[in-house]
């Protein structure tokens, strides 16, 4: 198996008033075509910091960032922006839909924000992943119609739509009661199963059984369980 994701020697600080927060202290990370890897840690370990920073959705200060072969360490915000685009899906913990948007149009917005795909194209995507998530039926009604498991589901659907090569996923089951969450987290094993990448923050220590690798964060410090 092939790296998909490569950091080497990460560090990230935040600006405090008077003084530095070292977030992420020298993070070395490997994760693999196919992983299912999940990030735990207690509130404020940094375990959010390095998902956002995995996903491209923040900066660090130093080390280097190999994303399917390629140094995407000093990239701009753009080429940043297009990098996730076309590679990357996110689910999270809120499901972020947009309330005036059909179900249909919030899984459609990403090939909308990529472009150059025709709207026959999108019509077929969306209903194939809406169908993977079972929920082709409620294409034409809004997220406010839908219990908060279906939403996760059309947030999952949403992620799915540009075939990423890296599913990311913050406590993608932390507003959810237990059955639900089972349910949300059978779609990701079977997405997994597919050879999807998935990286995964949870503080829920049952969902480790789900994952390939574990790595727990703790004062900005990772170290492997598995």
């Amino acid at each position: 198996m092939s790296n998909v994701i490569e950091l080497k020697d990460i560090n990230k600080y935040y600006k405090l008033k008077n003084d530095k927060l070292h977030a992420l202290k020298s993070i070395n990370l490997e994760i693999e075509q196919g992983d299912f890897l999940v990030i735990m840690g207690k509130s404020g370990s940094g375990k959010t910091t390095l998902l956002n920073l995995l996903g491209l959705l923040d900066s660090f200060d130093s080390g280097q960032y190999i994303f399917n072969g390629k140094d995407v360490t000093n990239f701009n915000e753009n080429e940043r922006s297009e990098l996730r685009n076309n590679y990357m899906g996110f689910i999270f913990q809120q499901f972020h839909l947009i309330e005036s948007l059909t179900i249909a149009q919030n899984v459609e917005l990403p090939l909308l924000y990529k472009g150059k795909v025709a709207v026959k194209e999108r019509k077929e995507a969306v209903e194939k992943y809406l169908d993977l998530v079972g929920l082709l039926e409620k294409k034409n009604q809004f997220p406010t119609e839908l219990s908060g498991g279906q939403q996760q589901r059309i947030a999952i659907a949403r992620a799915l739509i540009n075939n990423p090569y890296v599913i990311f996923a913050d406590e993608p089951t932390g507003a959810l009661d237990s059955n639900t969450s089972a349910e949300i987290m059978e779609i990701l094993k079977n997405l997994n199963k597919d050879n999807k990448t998935i990286i995964m923050v949870t503080h829920d220590k049952d969902l480790v059984s789900y994952a390939n690798k574990v790595i727990q964060i703790k004062d900005g410090v990772a170290t492997k369980e598995m």
